[in-house]
Order: structure tokens, then sequence, then C-alpha cells
């Protein structure tokens, strides 16, 4: 949600006392103070309480009440995983610690750095007539923004539901997953937030009418679901100079380079068969930039196509497609603002393409054709290199223009700006600016099982 949030003042006051929210959330950067549901009253500071995930320590879960902080030791910092987070608040337990409950992918957590339980039949801000977020703190002004990915919020007014209510255990892969219609009571107050009308994200859908408008900016739909997780560029991965001058945003999709940037990042996702393919868009024009597939992560200071087994279209120099700091080929043509660079990386044949707005380029003497597997850079085999996977990567190595670039991994945007042709895989899955070719993929979940599973 970044800089956006959703707002709603309930015109008569519920449960106060027993609720349940149920929620499923990608965070997108490490150790964010994330605001999940916030509830406050103008009149009191005391009168707010706020469910989160803070930044100290990286990012623990918890919640908090004027003063009292309550903090899970445990850290949730994975910017690839959905996490189902469900707080369960009964206040009328007699024992203190059953009064808010946190449950994690089904799990209860137990183990908290700080835990001041709420008084046996304490009255919350919840469900009073006052000013509820979602995505956000809300004291004074409005902060604390969260930075991640929403799906399937649940809010149940007057009742303690377990986490088994909203998820279960796929028996196949026994992997935590979403019921999508769970059989529960919303209450008064209660609501489920589905977030797939695009054009109104706070539509209720429980049937009670319960809709939320958008506090401030634009909210985008994404495809990203629990049920298939896409790719997105990787804030934790490179070095410490990565981290320092670049910035990620539009869900970990776009990224801008302040400074000299030396360790490639690339997709949260690496894939060491199949085939598979990416799309990633300039800004402004990238003096050094770079884009392409890297499989070793070298010392600090070294850039993309600089090391074994990472491989680089080079936009200095007239262009060049380079690996090992070795050159494969020279005045390959460059890309600018603006331009759309396609790779096809075919970890089967072990070969990468590139085009640029649609228009494979020239190698070995002819133009590259990822579908007939004619003209492409050979490539190790991803299962003898060090990392066992390709990842899939576009940055700026330094010089006076910096790199700025949006990855489309399938969710069909670049940045906010949705694909203007909606090109799919021949499986259907995933939205591209141009042609996929035929046995491609999108860097995502559905994909990479099937793959799996053939």
């Amino acid at each position: 949600m970044a800089s956006t949030y959703l707002t709603r003042t309930p015109s008569s006051a519920g449960n106060r006392r027993t609720f349940t929210i149920s929620v499923w959330i990608k965070f997108l950067a490490d150790g964010n103070n994330d605001g999940i549901f916030n509830a406050w009253s103008a009149d009191s500071n005391s009168a707010h309480i706020t469910f989160k995930r803070r930044s100290t320590n990286g990012g623990q879960l918890g919640w908090s009440q004027w003063a009292i902080d309550n903090y899970t030791n445990r850290i949730f910092r994975d910017v690839n995983a959905w996490y189902h987070i469900v707080y369960r608040v009964d206040t009328t337990q007699a024992s203190g610690g059953n009064r808010i409950r946190l449950y994690v992918n089904g799990e209860q957590e137990t183990s908290f750095a700080a835990a001041t339980d709420p008084s046996q039949n304490e009255e919350l801000p919840v469900n009073n007539t006052v000013r509820h977020i979602i995505g956000a703190n809300g004291y004074s002004s409005i902060g604390n923004h969260i930075y991640a990915d929403m799906a399937h919020f649940h809010f149940c007014d007057g009742q303690s539901y377990a986490p088994s209510t909203f998820g279960e255990t796929d028996s196949t892969t026994g992997i935590w997953t979403a019921k999508t219609a769970p059989s529960v009571s919303y209450g008064t107050n209660g609501f489920f937030l589905k977030f797939e009308n695009s054009a109104n994200l706070g539509l209720d859908s429980s049937g009670q009418g319960n809709n939320w408008s958008v506090g401030a900016g634009t909210m985008t739909q994404l495809i990203d679901t629990p049920t298939n997780v896409f790719a997105t560029l990787n804030p934790l991965s490179g070095a410490d100079t990565m981290a320092v001058n670049t910035t990620f945003s539009n869900g970990n999709n776009t990224v801008v380079c302040s400074g000299s940037v030396y360790n490639p990042f690339g997709s949260t996702i690496g894939v060491n068969k199949g085939k598979w393919y990416a799309e990633f868009k300039t800004h402004v024009a990238p003096g050094d930039g770079m884009v392409g597939i890297f499989a070793k992560l070298g010392a600090s200071g070294n850039y993309l196509g600089s090391q074994t087994h990472q491989y680089t279209w080079y936009n200095a120099s007239g262009g060049k497609f380079a690996s090992n700091s070795s050159n494969l080929e020279t005045s390959v043509g460059t890309y600018t603002t603006n331009d759309i660079i396609g790779i096809a990386l075919d970890c089967d044949n072990n070969k990468l393409y590139y085009h640029k707005n649609g228009t494979y380029m020239t190698y070995g003497g002819g133009t590259m054709n990822p579908t007939s597997g004619t003209y492409g850079i050979s490539i190790t085999d991803p299962d003898e290199t060090d990392l066992g996977f390709y990842f899939m990567s576009a940055m700026d190595w330094g010089g006076s223009t910096r790199g700025n670039w949006s990855a489309n991994f399938g969710n069909g945007l670049f940045g906010t700006t949705a694909v203007s042709s909606a090109q799919n895989p021949d499986d259907g899955i995933g939205i591209f600016e141009y042609d996929v070719p035929a046995g491609y993929r999108a860097l995502c979940t559905k994909s990479i099982n099937a793959e799996e599973y053939s």
C-alpha cells in the first residue's frame, strides 16, 4: 500500500471485547514499520490500538495500545511469502494470555519479547464509533503506512475464531492455504475485503455493506495472491552498497539507483529447469545499465556480468553481451528511456535470449529465436552453478545517469501503469507487453509447480 490506506468510521458500536482479524499479507520490505489495522479516538491519545509489524529487530509482529507494546520474538522478513495472520481477540477470557492471541500460518505465536495483556472485559477502541484504518497507523496524523500486499481481509465482529476457520493445510504440499469462502458471522461492523474490484478495492463482500474508502493516493490491484505468488525484485539480495543506494517501490517491482550499485540484485524466485520470461522497462537512459541473469554473487564491487555464471546486456560502449568480465558480442545496440527489454531464459537447453521492444537481438550471426532455440547465448547448466538457480536482474553500475527500472514478472504492470497489449504465456498465467515465446512461463509459483510436477 506504501503511501495509501483504507479508512472507515462505524456509525454504531459493535462488540468491543470480542472480534477476529484474519488477513493474508506479503511484506515487501525488511522490518518496515507496517500498520495493519488501527482504531483511534481523536479525543484521547490513550484510546487507540494498532495491530502491526514493527521495524525493530527486522520485523516483529504484534500490537500496541498507547504505551503498551506486545511483540513476538520471531521476526517476519520474507519478502516473497504470503503470511496468514490472525488476531483472535476476546477480553472476556479469564486467562490474560488468551485475551489477544496471534497466529501465523495456522500456528499460535507464544514467545513474546514484550507482552502486557488487556484487562479482563476491557473494551477496546476497535468497534467503537471512531476512525478505523487498514494499512497505516492513525494517531494525531496518518503514518507508518504498510509496504505490503494484502488479500482476503476478514473482520468478524463479536466472534473469536481460530485460524482453521480461514485456512487449512494442503494435503499434497503441506502448505497452509486460504479458505476462500469461510463459514463465519460478521456481526455489526464486520467485513470481508477481497480486493477483487479494481475500481473499488474497499468493497465489502460480507453482505453487511461495511465498505471502506481509500484515504489517500491510489491503490494498485495485483494478480499476485496467496495461491499464486509472482516474483518481484529482491531488496534483501546484493551487497550493502545496493541497499544504501537503491530504493524499491511498487511492490518491489520498481528500483531506482541513486548512487553506484555493484552487486546484482535479482528476482525473488530462481529457476533451474523449464523456460521463463520477464520484461524490464527503463524509465531513464541508463548509462551503465545492465540487464540479465545470475547464478553467482561475488564480493562487494562485483557488477552484473563480472563473474562466472553471470550474463548481462551491458548498455555502455555501443552495447554488448558479457559474462565473467569478457565480451560475448560487441556493438549489439543500446537501450534508453521507456525501452522494454524482454528476457527469455531456457534452463532446459541452457540458453538466454533478449529482445528490445519486441524485436529479438542479433547474436552469433543470426537473430535470436527462443521458440526455435536458435542463436541463443549459451549459459552454464544451472545445476552446475554456485547457487544452482538463475535469477533475473536489472541494475545500474554507476556513471552520471543512474538506473531506474520497472520489472514485469507477469503482474501486468510497469510501476503503476498497466501494459497496453496484455499478452499471455500459453498456460494463460501472467500478463506481458510483448508476445511470450511458446513454452515459456511467468516466474510464479503456479507455473513453477506445474513445471516441477509435469
